[in-house]
């Protein structure tokens, strides 16, 4: 597995100081290493502020050098990053290919992974409320009534490295009765590609199964189960067979042979914005059709809406979830079935759950289901727009100058270090950019990089400061120059996909913590152009979608950001 950085991707600050892609040969690296060699060596500078400056400089190339120009210090570094190559394995043994060096380095990791095996312990648990208020609705002058609640609970433990044991208990109690179960779980992996499943439950339901996976390829799987009920002595037969049939949609199919023969087939598609699932189930007993559709609206929020039809009824529900904090989510769902309308509640944090149903019509009255469907729709739009996208604009922004100033001294000296560096660049690029001025080519105008929404740290969220930051470094940097210099002879500019851009030469992270995006304005051509990318995207430039269209002046807007 790859080491990450404070961004969780891959590291690759090396390649970045170099100007590389992680796909660059012995001879790029090479050549790379000779290009910045004639810019930084300090005997290519005459006074001592720019020696001092130049050897500073010169080390980080080197030091890069030395690692990528090394096979095996390189693979290190691409399989584990710096910790690799500091943790001890570069001195270790004679090692060639990527599976030794991954071999060796879990070995010395094996006794700390171990120890944390103790602390594999996972508890998860819900609550369920059943609520209505049928009543509350016809007279007013009641509240909602409990008739029914559930709870679960379950603890996983992983007790080695093969070996996993769950033990988990649920209850109910609706209309005056009640009952549970206790559940235990023995998980063994036999092999890499299989694993072994004991099940015991006792109570309302008791059961004794034992199940088996196995990987049959790296797009198959398949499962065997027998489980055995210990009130009536009746064996249910299982098999499932799973298959991924694309890069984002896998499919599945299951076999039963017992109380409840039938069979089972699936379908789950997963994309970026969009995801939908199929389930299919026929038996002598028991027939249904389930139908999903996710819909992502953001990193926090997405709308889900679920269609079951069969011998169970037909339901219709939709709603949607939303993020209000890192460890917590909240969700509504209305329900529609020919047994009534409800609402459904839903609060996770961590591994606990707490649902209420709230029942609100015991039939399905249309002008009732659409009030059910709209009203908290609307409830939410006006709170979202006039209370809760306020908050967490203002949150955000308080958040982030708590960030800022936690990290200002190590913000101060990293900006100083890329002014160092820009003031080795400048004569390179501003011959670079004469030469780009004389045949018309590419000349980068302007070039912003970090938080580009505020622009010299000045801007506010909804109008107003809620602390001020004058004293603070702007959460941007200009790397106007450094992107000069990197335009090559042909009057083209190459930045590689993956490679964070902070660790480019001239540049440095203006807000750690933060996420940044690169805005470039240039000319070529007689024409003016601008881009804004990610911190880890690919850009390549001039590209003629990134043309700026002219205004009704004749002039080109360059102060829009896409």
């Amino acid at each position: 597995m790859e080491t990450r950085d404070a961004d969780g991707q891959p590291a690759r600050e090396l390649y970045a100081l170099l100007h590389l892609s992680p796909d660059a040969s012995d001879e790029d690296i090479k050549k790379a290493y000779r290009q910045w060699a004639q810019i930084y060596h300090p005997d290519k500078h005459q006074t001592i502020q720019m020696q001092d400056i130049a050897t500073e400089n010169f080390q980080r190339i080197r030091e890069a050098y030395e690692i990528l120009s090394d096979e095996r210090k390189r693979q290190i570094y691409d399989l584990y990053g710096m910790e690799g190559l500091t943790s001890g394995l570069e001195l270790g043994p004679k090692l060639k290919t990527r599976d030794e060096v991954r071999q060796e380095f879990e070995r010395l990791q094996q006794r700390q992974e171990e120890r944390k095996l103790a602390s594999h312990i996972h508890h998860r648990g819900s609550m369920l409320v059943n609520m209505s208020a049928v009543q509350m609705l016809k007279t007013y002058d009641t509240g909602p009534t409990m008739h029914g609640m559930a709870m679960a609970t379950q603890v996983q433990a992983q007790v080695s490295k093969k070996n996993t044991v769950v033990l988990g208990g649920n209850m109910a109690l609706r209309r005056g009765m009640g009952g549970g179960t206790v559940t235990c779980v023995l998980r063994r992996q036999t092999s890499p590609v299989s694993s072994i499943e004991v099940l015991g439950m006792v109570g309302i339901r008791s059961i004794l199964s034992l199940q088996t996976s196995r990987q049959l390829s790296s797009h198959a799987t398949g499962t065997l189960g027998v489980s055995l009920s210990l009130r009536d002595g009746t064996i249910t037969l299982s098999e499932t067979w799973s298959r991924q049939l694309s890069e984002d949609t896998t499919g599945n199919i299951q076999f039963s042979l017992g109380p409840d023969t039938g069979i089972a087939v699936g379908w789950q598609k997963h994309a970026k914005k969009n995801s939908g699932s199929c389930d299919l189930k026929v038996g002598p007993t028991l027939f249904g059709v389930t139908l999903q559709y996710v819909r992502t609206f953001s990193s926090k929020s997405h709308g889900r809406i679920t269609g079951k039809v069969g011998s169970m009824g037909v339901e219709v529900e939709l709603g949607g979830e939303r993020r209000v904090s890192d460890h917590s989510s909240a969700a509504l769902f209305c329900s529609l079935s020919l047994q009534g309308i409800s609402w459904k509640l839903r609060f996770t944090r961590g591994g606990q759950k707490f649902v209420i149903p709230i029942l609100l019509c015991t039939t399905l009255n249309p002008t009732f289901a659409l009030g059910s469907i709209f009203l908290p729709a609307s409830i939410y739009a006006a709170l979202k727009v006039y209370i809760l996208k306020p908050y967490y604009l203002r949150r955000k922004r308080r958040k982030s100058l708590e960030q800022r100033r936690l990290t200002v001294t190590k913000v101060l000296e990293a900006r100083a270090a890329s002014e160092k560096a820009q003031l080795l660049l400048s004569n390179v690029a501003e011959r670079k950019r004469r030469k780009q001025v004389q045949k018309d080519g590419l000349v980068i105008v302007e070039a912003l990089y970090g938080d580009i929404r505020r622009r010299d740290g000045s801007d506010s969220y909804l109008g107003e400061d809620l602390e001020d930051d004058s004293d603070l470094p702007p959460p941007n940097i200009d790397v106007t120059i450094p992107l000069q210099f990197l335009v090559d002879d042909s009057g083209e500019l190459r930045l590689h996909e993956g490679v964070k851009k902070a660790g480019l030469m001239g540049f440095c992270d203006p807000c750690p913590g933060e996420s940044k995006q690169l805005k470039v304005a240039y000319s070529y051509r007689g024409h003016q152009y601008q881009v804004v990318v990610g911190d880890y995207d690919e850009l390549r430039i001039p590209q003629e979608s990134h043309r700026v269209p002219r205004t009704s002046g004749g002039s080109e807007n360059l102060n829009q950001v896409d």
